[in-house]
């Protein structure tokens, strides 16, 4: 039974990875790219190349809605086909048909995870500094950026004690960054208490071999307590033990597409220095949702045998509406519920596995309604 269920779901399974895949690519990533090719004349061989490239993008996504589609056709056929209650009447429970659907569907969570996580974004990135590299709008290897502006927070508790309240406690300003050194800086640092001191430089490095910045041709302004200049230095090289976190977001080239979950952390605790907590949520709620992505495998494919088993009479181009139809019901959710984890409303970890939750709830409930008929 479970090798005949599997050579039943796995040619629609491999059918709705092609079309879902298919169409998002395209509607995504083609019409873009034969506009480039037709208005900044990029060779033809790159747009293929970049095509290419985002394809593991939209198979990512293609997978669950294929589940879905799999499990949903393939059980309604054997429910209209009346196959299912020849399956009851030997006494295989409805239980025991839909662990075959929810078995394969973790396998195919076990692909997604590999795809979203190590091919997906790194081919993403790939195809950005291909593209970017043949416009001639950026060099791959060097990132150029101007006006870095980084402020760094930290909670102190009032004076009267009810609680905490953010200051803030280092201002970094740099007109331009080519990659390798800023240049027009301005630093307020405020972390000393009792002491601030204000840093005007015409350039400046990182040297990762001391920990500090090297500072070239500027003043520092030293401001006592009372807001009065303490003191003025004039250097031509200086060294400010500083943190880089700046630098860190000047180099940061990937948008949370381009990321793997390691990348993600590693932005995360940069994010954290700066504390900007909107930033913090939202790529909170990004992490998380990549964790959770893979397991809607699971959920549609669990929904989807559940709704193939109720005795029906369905053919495909049915099958097919419905699964749409679910399908852009849960993304829908998932969209919405992740922009209130990046409001605040919803925990990152409410935010991206609520709909997972719910999805399994109502497998489950479809499936003990079929089970109890």
């Amino acid at each position: 039974m479970d090798r005949y269920l599997a050579r039943e779901l796995l040619p629609t399974f491999l059918f709705g990875v092609g079309a879902f895949a298919s169409i998002g690519v395209t509607i995504d990533s083609m019409f873009e790219l034969i506009r480039k090719i037709v208005e900044s004349g990029l060779p033809i061989s790159i747009a293929v190349q970049v095509f290419t490239l985002t394809m593991p993008e939209f198979i990512v996504l293609a997978f669950p809605m294929s589940t879905l589609l799999a499990t949903l056709m393939t059980y309604s056929r054997l429910s209209s086909d009346s196959e299912l209650v020849a399956l009851r009447g030997c006494g295989v429970s409805v239980y025991r048909m839909v662990l075959t659907a929810v078995m394969l569907s973790l396998v195919v969570t076990g692909m997604t995870f590999v795809f979203n996580e190590h091919l997906a974004p790194a081919s993403k990135y790939r195809a950005t500094q291909i593209l970017n590299a043949a416009l001639k709008s950026e060099t791959p290897t060097i990132v150029k950026r101007q006006n870095i502006f980084y402020p760094e927070y930290q909670k102190v508790k009032k004076k009267d004690g009810s609680g905490n309240r953010k200051i803030l406690t280092r201002l970094f300003y740099a007109d331009e960054f080519d990659g390798k050194e800023m240049k027009g800086l301005t630093i307020i640092d405020r972390s000393t208490e009792g002491l601030s001191q204000i840093v005007v430089s015409e350039s400046g490095e990182w040297n990762p071999s001391q920990n500090v910045w090297n500072f070239h041709n500027g003043t520092i302004y030293l401001v006592a307590p009372d807001r009065s200049y303490r003191n003025i230095l004039r250097f031509e090289h200086q060294q400010i033990k500083l943190p880089r976190t700046a630098l860190d977001l000047a180099q940061k080239s990937r948008d949370y597409g381009e990321m793997n979950i390691s990348q993600a952390l590693e932005q995360l605790e940069v994010e954290r220095l700066g504390g900007d907590e909107q930033k913090i949520r939202k790529l909170q709620v990004r992490i998380q949702q990549k964790i959770s992505l893979p397991f809607v495998c699971v959920v549609f494919g669990l929904v989807g045998a559940a709704m193939g088993t109720v005795p029906q009479r369905t053919g495909k181009g049915t099958s097919f509406g419905i699964s749409v139809i679910v399908i852009f019901s849960y993304y829908l959710l998932w969209f919405i519920t992740g922009a209130l984890g990046e409001a605040g409303i919803f925990s990152p970890l409410v935010a991206a596995w609520m709909c997972n939750f719910l999805g399994f709830g109502v497998g489950f409930l479809l499936l003990r309604r079929v089970a109890q008929k």
